[in-house]
């Protein structure tokens, strides 16, 4: 079956934890994503960055994206998937934790990101209509 190495996104750009919350926006408008994994100082993976946290949690609650860091939105332990993890277990984790979008670690080193997309490319349709199902309640 399909691994997560073989469906990701490699090389994903981070954002460091004590970057900013514009410094981030501007990342991720020059790559063209929605999505930044958030990496501290030890280069450890400290959480993800989206473009919804960033319009909920700093500009729609009136906080300065200048200066807020992108550490302080990092929530709790980030979900992750082994790089060598199947479709069905990147399909169970995204299900199970309701997100669309999952830093790919082999070992401690963040080598990638799977997002919902690259999923459902790699999955027979029915479960794809599973997955969209889950994510979109």
């Amino acid at each position: 079956m399909t691994t997560a190495r073989e469906i990701m996104t490699p090389d994903a750009t981070c954002v460091g934890a004590q970057e900013t919350v514009l410094e981030a926006a501007k990342k991720m408008a020059a790559h063209g994503v929605g999505a930044l994994p958030i990496c501290g100082e030890d280069n450890k993976l400290k959480g993800l960055l989206t473009d919804r946290d960033i319009v909920v949690k700093v500009l729609a609650a009136g906080k300065d994206p200048e200066q807020v860091k992108a550490g302080d939105l990092a929530q709790g332990e980030a979900v992750t998937i082994g790089a060598d993890d199947e479709a069905g277990e990147i399909l169970r984790t995204m299900t199970e934790h309701k997100v669309r979008r999952l830093p790919v670690i082999d070992g401690h080193t963040l080598v990638g990101i799977v997002a919902q997309a690259d999923v459902a490319r790699s999955l027979p349709d029915p479960q794809v209509g599973e997955l969209l199902e889950a994510l979109s309640v």
